[in-house]
This record gives C-alpha cells, sequence and structure tokens, in this order.
C-alpha cells in the first residue's frame, strides 16, 4: 500500500520561506516524485519533479524560488520555497506514479501580510 504524507504548510508572510516534506511508503523502487498546488478557486497544477536519478524540472512560475530535492534513505522529497508571493497560495500536493496515480492529502500553504 503506497501512502505519501506531506506536512510544512503554514502561514507566512510574502518573502517568507517554508519547506514542505512527503513522506512516501510502500514503494519498493526509486521513482519520479511531483510537486502540484491547487490555488484557491482553480484547477491543480504541477509545480516541480524530481527523477530517480535526481534531475529536477520546475514550472516557469516558481523557477528560482522553489527547490525539489529527496533523501533516498527516508524515502521523503521536499519542497524548499524562498521569496514566497501570495499567488503561491494554495494547497500543496505530493504525488507519484506507480502503476497507478498516487496523491498525498496535501497541506495548506497560505502567504499573506
Amino acid at each position: 500500500q503506497v501512502q505519501l504524507v506531506e506536512s510544512g504548510g503554514g502561514l507566512v508572510q510574502p518573502g517568507g520561506s517554508l519547506r514542505l516534506s512527503c513522506a512516501a511508503s510502500g514503494l519498493t523502487e526509486i521513482l519520479t516524485m511531483a510537486w502540484y498546488r491547487q490555488p484557491p478557486g482553480s484547477q491543480r497544477e504541477w509545480v516541480a519533479r524530481i527523477t530517480p536519478g535526481g534531475t529536477t524540472h520546475y514550472a516557469d512560475s516558481v523557477k528560482g524560488r522553489f527547490t525539489v530535492s529527496r533523501d533516498i534513505g527516508k524515502n521523503t522529497q521536499y519542497l524548499q520555497m524562498n521569496s514566497l508571493k501570495p499567488e503561491d497560495t494554495g494547497k500543496y500536493f505530493c504525488y507519484t506514479a506507480y502503476g497507478r496515480d498516487y496523491w498525498g492529502q496535501g497541506t495548506q500553504v497560505t502567504v499573506s501580510s
């Protein structure tokens, strides 16, 4: 049974930082892991991903501000978010595909003064 559990969301002022974590269990191989977010009233959108080899890719809206990484030994991926903007507000989800799509329950990020 694959499970993805996010943590680390919260309320932060514009320009601030947050670090999200996604702990994975039930996986027997290293997979591409991704982050998505869903702003209020909008559809879910892709944010970043990291491949088994460690190659990273980012949406243009977060490039240069967000960094995705992983600790393979801990089966955990991270999303370091710097220079946060109000438009980064949303629920952030961890995702992987392992025979089917798996999503975490999400963690709320609110950027507001």
